[in-house]
């Protein structure tokens, strides 16, 4: 009787544990005619509702590596839709044409701000299909994606806070700024080429002049791509960093923990 009991517990858990499983859905939507596909992450084994997160990923924007990436961030702490801001005709395969689809969207900043504006926009439409707690937002991107990130808090978006891993920090109106309502966090590589000292320096002094609620964390050692496990160097001055990625990641769900608890 006993040896029954156990098989039946046994095969209970087992078809739990089947069930349960990492979602991914693709949501379609258009933004000015343009046709955009992001993902929705979540794990559903756990039910209690938590807060949503839109991520930009580095230029290679929606692959499978970013997909998993974004599962990983997610975990049991939040809903993430990893956001779509190219197109579902632009899914760049290399580095050559990541930077032409990148530098295609930085001439075209507003353009930007209203695709990373309707991925989160999106999010927020998830509502009654996946276990967002429908008060506390958050947006965080990687490299190309943290520029997208801090021009979402530049735009005025309602997010709480917004985290940016070694962003581009530069903005092409920096009067934007007074438009933020999110604090904001930047994570910077000491020893990263592709973020200037003087673009640190007009950074730092646009949250101040705004009266930003900002930190900026600069990381000794660390480079560009710091927190991206599949970053190998190719790229010159472009490497993972697995001992900045955790610190970094530590000090992002604590920057959230502290800013969603703010009543």
């Amino acid at each position: 009787m006993k040896r029954l009991l156990s098989l039946c517990l046994w095969s209970c858990l087992a078809a739990n544990a089947a069930h349960a499983a990492t979602v991914t859905k693709n949501l379609d939507y258009e933004v000015d005619g343009k046709k955009m596909q992001s993902v929705l992450v979540y794990d559903d084994a756990v039910k209690s509702p938590r807060p949503g997160i839109v991520m930009t990923p580095d230029w290679l924007g929606i692959n499978a590596d970013n997909i998993a990436l974004a599962k990983q961030i997610a975990g049991k702490d939040y809903v993430i839709l990893v956001a779509d801001v190219y197109g579902v005709d632009t899914r760049p395969k290399n580095a050559e044409e990541a930077g032409a689809a990148a530098k295609n969207m930085y001439a075209h900043r507003g353009e930007l701000r209203a695709r990373i504006n309707a991925a989160l926009a999106q999010l927020k439409a998830q509502g009654a299909k996946a276990p967002l707690d429908g008060r506390h937002w958050g947006a965080i991107g990687f490299c190309f994606g943290g520029a997208t990130t801090l021009d979402l808090a530049r735009s005025g978006a309602d997010v709480q806070g917004v985290v940016s891993f070694h962003g581009n920090l530069a903005t092409d109106d920096p009067a934007l700024a007074k438009n933020i309502k999110a604090k904001v966090l930047a994570l910077n590589g000491g020893d990263d080429k592709f973020v200037s000292q003087e673009s640190i320096v007009a950074f730092e002094q646009e949250m101040r002049d705004a009266s930003v609620d900002w930190q900026f964390l600069s990381y000794g050692g660390a480079v560009h791509c710091f927190a991206i496990p599949t970053a190998d160097g190719k790229v010159p001055g472009c490497k993972y960093d697995a001992r900045t990625a955790r610190r970094a990641f530590a000090q992002m769900h604590e920057f959230f923990s502290e800013t969603f608890a703010v009543k």
